[in-house]
């Protein structure tokens, strides 16, 4: 790559070493800022809706600041050559097959007005001598703003080789437009995609946190594909790690399948909708997976199989993080950082209707055991289960679901 400047003095050079070792070491959080600033500029809404293209998009962030922070800790001040690796390429192929085209400009607009102003911070409490910190922004600046425009040009170069190489981008793009409301009829969209509609429908999302577990990943679809031969299975590789699939029938399909699923692939997790019926049904399904899924992603879940309907007020309750800490703690107080034997029994009894003798048999406990458990439980929520089970079944779910958001800031 051509050099457009000459290479900086040793003390900058050394200065500017030291600046980016020290931001590496900090690169987790500075990536989840600069993630937050892009999404915030005009951007596709499937990206920010779909929370395995999220998590490739920060992957983009995060591949982008450890190539700059650390070309500059081995040539400080120089030019920076951009870096696609497999899993970038395979992200920007999976945008081209759905029809995306972001805005990598706007992005990085986004991205340098953030990570300038860090920048400047470090560097600042840096370099104590005036001089040289004049040099280390004037040729650091160089190498960041020419850095941008390179992984722009590279960016679009890679977004159309893959647009022009994506056979599957109709299907994928019609799919689009289901589940985006968009008006089509019955028997368009059956011919088009080879599946029936005037069915009902379960959409699902089954996903890997990471590309290198596919293997998995495609397995599992081929598992539930072959499950039960009276039903229809619509697969669309929806990103490197995940696959939209909707299950169709008669009646409503059966889901043990799908929760067998995870039990048996150790690496790939599921969420379902709420079964619905024609084409609504099978785009309001779909919806409904993929906030399923945002919410296990967005809480820093483990769970493995999670149904809509069983997560929908945890959803709504915890958009944003440090208020659903608030939630808990203002719910269930001691309780919330109890026993986790005292929290599952108490929820229980809640979800049995407050019989014991129901909740002891989903338990495999004695009836006496969770009564005890019940009572200390309540003892210690700060709302009596007597005076708002809502309220209180509504943080043990949250709790359930993501034990660590106990660890999120209170502020």
């Amino acid at each position: 790559m051509e050099e457009l400047w000459p290479p900086p003095p040793p003390e900058v050079a050394e200065a500017i070493r030291s600046v980016c070792q020290r931001l590496l070491a900090d690169a987790e959080a500075l990536v989840d800022a600069v993630t937050r600033s892009t999404r915030r500029a005009p951007y596709n809404p499937a990206v920010l809706t779909d929370a395995s293209l999220g998590e490739e998009d920060r992957e983009l962030n995060r591949s982008d600041l450890v190539q700059w922070l650390t070309s500059n800790i081995q040539r400080p001040g120089q030019r920076v050559e951009p870096y696609l690796g497999p899993r970038i390429t395979a992200y920007i192929g999976d945008l081209a097959a759905r029809g995306i085209a972001p805005d990598f400009a706007e992005g990085w607009r986004a991205a340098l007005g953030l990570g300038w102003r860090r920048w400047l911070e470090e560097c600042t409490a840096h370099c104590a001598d005036r001089e040289l910190l004049v040099g280390v922004l004037d040729v650091s600046a160089k190498s960041m703003f020419q850095y941008a425009l390179d992984s722009v040009a590279t960016l679009r170069e890679a977004s159309l080789a893959a647009a022009m190489g994506n056979a599957d981008a109709e299907a994928i793009s019609l799919i689009q437009m289901i589940a985006s409301g968009a008006p089509m009829s019955e028997d368009f969209a059956e011919g088009r995609l080879r599946y029936r509609m005037a069915r009902w429908h379960v959409g699902l999302v089954l996903w890997v946190d990471d590309p290198g577990q596919q293997d998995a990943l495609d397995h599992a679809t081929a598992s539930l594909r072959s499950a039960d031969a009276d039903r229809s299975t619509l697969v669309a590789r929806a990103s490197a790690t995940s696959r939209w699939i909707w299950l169709s029938g008669a009646e409503t399909p059966d889901l043990h399948p799908a929760e067998k699923i995870v039990t048996t692939a150790d690496d790939v997790r599921v969420a379902a909708g709420r079964p619905g019926r024609g084409l609504d049904g099978f785009r309001s399904s779909h919806q409904d997976a993929l906030a399923a899924q945002a919410l296990i992603v967005r809480l820093g879940s483990d769970r493995r199989f999670t149904a809509y309907a069983d997560v929908e007020l945890i959803d709504a309750l915890t958009k944003d993080r440090a208020s659903a800490r608030r939630f808990v703690v203002h719910t269930l107080g001691p309780l919330a950082e109890a026993d986790p034997a005292l929290r599952q029994a108490l929820l229980t009894y809640v979800q049995c209707g407050f019989n014991t003798t129901r909740a002891a048999a989903n338990l495999y406990a004695h009836r006496n055991t969770v009564e005890r458990r019940v009572s200390r439980a309540n003892e210690l929520s700060v709302v009596k289960v007597e005076n708002n089970p809502t309220h209180v079944a509504a943080a043990l779910l949250v709790l359930d679901i993501a034990p660590e958001v106990m660890t999120a800031s209170p502020s």
